[in-house]
């Protein structure tokens, strides 16, 4: 009977069971929830769709078939990816269906974003354009524009980007739109995201940890996903390993996983499939958010996903030759590549086109579609997934502490991390429901512990942290944490993903990613702002000399410095009240990519936090305390970029006050990165006045650098007079367990490198030091040997040599 729907039988404990519990699926999956003429709309909807994807390929004129196709009607470059969309088309046209039926909010996750041709049909058809490009209406003008305009120079590119409304993930590196949308769907108890993961895209590693991310999401606060796997059987060239997988395979494998299998595969029936499928995983996601909320959460629930069969490129051109395209790779892209200059494949495209009955669907007069078509998009504008506020509505504020308050005496030694988790403490009691922390398990190793006092782990599998809505997502796979983080930032939302500095990289290529779809959205005029991307790098290579040499690589630093500079910021904050101040700007900041290097280990306080905040505010400055006569008239300027490494450059002054008291130096703290980058490169660029101010003009320079020195070289390149400057960071030495002190030796960042780097610049100009150039430098790199020895026999570095370095 048409709206009656039998509840889907739990997968068996035992496998031998899965044959039958398969037959009782398709048994299931027989019933009629559409009447016909819901069939028919929803039919038709996907027919213009379909035509519209198909047209926005191949066609720059003559773009609703008004007369025979000819060779000027096909774009001289064809471009776009055909085979994923019409299931695309279809998925979103049941969406509607449900959105329009049950009144719910819903977000449209795409994995396959090489798709775009089967999305913006969709968006137009909805209408959703009007609401933010007037250019591109609900008529044949709009239309004209959709399909001439597509993959060239000022239209939609052949990929969802940050321009398409709706869209919070762009699908370009496959493998993260699930953990994108588990970020969105956290602290949305209403929301519910349909994501589809292509076949393709479910080979990736990012994918198959992600599938475990219901595990973390919590019922009672948060919403849920509609996990929609489009097995269409071919990658570009290739089988797919889900297309090669039958059903008893693939239950058995999200079985594991925890989650309800259902298939939609019978395509003579589609639209009942897909329809029954649809209202099956939206009762059972209502079973378990509402018993959740009751107080009576299920143990364990297992959450519906989807398995959707279709052909690649269904419906689209059968064979051109003995070359068959529907069914295989072939229709993965551009199915007839030589339609604008060969007569067989420009007539299987006016008989493929014409397959669709466009007329029928549009008027060819006015453009609008008819009234069967429009049935199926929701007649709220709002509930439009297009126009989902959650996707295009901008940042919720953040209530950020004062910091100050919480900043640390002067002259004390205090972990940077360990201050920074007491401030982030503060901020997740103010934003209970609009802050969240993403930790590949390193959270309490960070230091950053202090959170756990108000809040728990979100892991909703193990008993003691299940129903607590714990605000901290702690999941050992970095992309888990950078896919969540981005769909709960793109969303609204703020959050930070604190890590060790070594496997940052892990997400490099995720994060280039999302920055260029929060470029391409902070420069869409519609878009809002949203917060920025937070990542606390610790653990650093300075202090992993117990690790070792897998656990030295702070290459992500130059990863965020390749970044467009508009979007690009990277701190390394000297002390606990400079990393204080550095938080509390990140957490308020928008639309960047924030990257925030620290220590976990305690480390002196050189500034009072009157004197951080000016100094951070600044972005660099002289520290008179430690220079000759406040930094006046130096003969050298040492500098000092990272923790660790600016605390050898103190040791470093007070080493030569001692040793060499006829050199005048000035020390300079750099707390902001980006301010070194030559003038007008960067929004913070020091203008070429205020870099000789603080550098001067013609005195040497010796930096001190936490990451890799061709990473500042290349920053610096077009500052004046770069000869006169020196650099050392990490090296990629001491592969093996050694100390502390060690790891600055080998690197040449100790402090009697730097001594010796002062002494050298400083006698150029510097008669006095010039007479002692030699003999100074072999006793400090003698000095340099007699500490490495010392840790050799002893196996650990002199008591003395972390002593604070007095300054009177």
């Amino acid at each position: 009977m048409p709206g009656q729907h039998i509840a889907q039988p739990n997968p068996p404990a035992d496998p031998s069971h899965l044959p039958d519990f398969l037959n009782e699926l398709k048994i299931a999956l027989e019933l009629n929830v559409l009447t016909p003429d819901e069939v028919q709309d929803i039919k038709s909807f996907r027919r213009a769709a379909n035509y519209i994807a198909a047209a926005m390929i191949f066609l720059k004129d003559n773009i609703l078939l008004e007369s025979k196709l000819k060779f000027e009607d096909i774009k001289p470059r064809l471009l776009g990816h055909w085979g994923t969309c019409p299931g695309l088309a279809l998925i979103y046209a049941h969406l509607n269906r449900l959105i329009i039926k049950h009144d719910i909010n819903m977000l449209f996750v795409v994995g396959p974003g090489h798709g775009a041709p089967g999305i913006l049909s969709c968006l137009w058809l909805e209408d959703a354009f009007s609401a933010f490009m007037p250019d591109y209406p609900r008529d044949k003008v709009g239309l004209t524009r959709l399909i001439s305009r597509f993959s060239t120079p000022g239209g939609f590119p052949s990929h969802i980007n940050a321009e398409t409304p709706g869209a919070i993930h762009e699908g370009g590196e496959l493998g993260y739109a699930l953990a994108v949308a588990f970020g969105a769907i956290m602290d949305n108890p209403d929301l519910i995201v349909a994501c589809v993961v292509g076949d393709g895209e479910a080979e990736s590693g990012p994918t198959a940890t992600a599938w475990h991310g219901y595990k973390y999401i919590d019922p009672a606060e948060s919403g849920a996903i509609i996990p929609i796997v489009h097995v269409n059987g071919f990658k570009i060239s290739e089988r797919t390993i889900y297309g090669t997988m039958d059903d008893l395979e693939l239950v058995a494998l999200f079985s594991g996983y925890g989650y309800q299998v259902r298939f939609v595969e019978d395509l003579e029936n589609i639209d009942q499939d897909m329809a029954a499928s649809m209202e099956w995983a939206l009762k059972e996601i209502h079973k378990i958010q509402g018993a959740a909320r009751k107080g009576q959460p299920i143990v364990k629930p297992r959450w519906p996903v989807l398995i959707l069969r279709s052909p690649k490129g269904w419906s689209g051109p059968k064979k051109i030759g003995d070359q068959i395209i529907e069914g295989s790779f072939h229709s993965h892209q551009v199915p007839l590549p030589k339609a604008g200059a060969d007569d067989e494949e420009l007539a299987a495209l006016q008989s493929w086109l014409e397959s669709y009955d466009i007329g029928e669907l549009i008027d060819t007069e006015t453009g609008e579609p008819n009234a069967g078509v429009l049935r199926v998009v929701p007649e709220k504008k709002d509930k439009r997934m297009g126009q989902r506020k959650e996707a295009n509505g901008g940042r919720i504020p953040l209530s950020v502490p004062d910091w100050v308050k919480m900043g640390v005496e002067k002259g004390k030694q205090e972990s940077c991390m360990k201050t920074t988790g007491n401030f982030l403490l503060e901020v997740m009691k103010q934003n209970p429901k609009t802050f969240r922390m993403f930790s590949p398990d390193e959270l309490e190793s960070n230091k950053l512990d202090a959170v756990l006092e108000h809040t728990g782990r979100n892991f909703q599998w193990d008993i003691a942290s299940r129903g607590n809505g714990g605000r901290v997502i702690e999941i050992l796979s970095e992309h888990t944490c950078q896919g969540m983080l981005q769909g709960y930032t793109l969303t609204g939302r703020t959050g930070v993903f604190p890590s060790y500095e070594s496997f940052l990289g892990i997400v490099h290529t995720m994060m280039v990613q999302y920055s260029k779809f929060v470029k391409m959205g902070h420069e869409t005029k519609w878009r809002k702002d949203i917060g920025s991307l937070n990542y606390i790098e610790t653990s650093t290579w300075t202090r992993q000399e117990h690790n070792g040499f897998s656990h030295q690589n702070p290459s992500f630093i130059g990863a965020v410095l390749n970044l467009k500079a508009t979007m690009a910021r990277v701190y390394l904050p000297p002390d606990a009240n400079c990393f204080l101040s550095t938080v509390s700007h990140c957490l308020r900041a928008k639309n960047y990519v924030n990257l925030m290097v620290g220590s976990k280990q305690p480390t002196p306080v050189w500034l009072s936090p009157e004197e951080a905040d000016k100094h951070c505010i600044a972005g660099a400055s002289v520290w008179r305390f430690a220079s000759v006569d406040e930094g006046t008239n130096p003969d050298v300027v040492l500098v000092g970029i990272g923790v660790e490494v600016t605390f050898e450059v103190m040791a470093a002054a007070a080493l030569l006050r001692e040793k060499v008291p006829d050199l005048r130096m000035r020390v300079v703290n750099v707390t902001d990165l980006m301010i070194l980058s030559p003038e007008r490169a960067h929004p913070h660029s020091l203008t070429d006045a205020a870099f000789n101010a603080l550098f001067t003009e013609d005195r040497p320079v010796h930096f001190n650098y936490h990451g890799y020195p061709t990473e500042l070289k290349s920053l610096l390149f077009g500052r004046h007079r770069l000869e006169r400057i020196t650099v050392e960071g990490y090296q990629e030495e001491a592969g093996t367990t050694t100390t502390p002190f060690d790891m600055m030796l080998c690197n040449k960042v100790s402090r009697y490198h730097v001594a010796a780097a002062a002494v050298r610049g400083g006698a150029i100009r510097n008669e006095k030091v010039s007479v002692v150039l030699h003999e100074t430098v072999s006793h400090f790199m003698h000095l340099a040997e007699k500490a490495r020895q010392y840790a050799v026999e002893h196996g650990q570095d002199h008591p003395d040599t972390y002593n604070t370095p007095k300054f009177e």
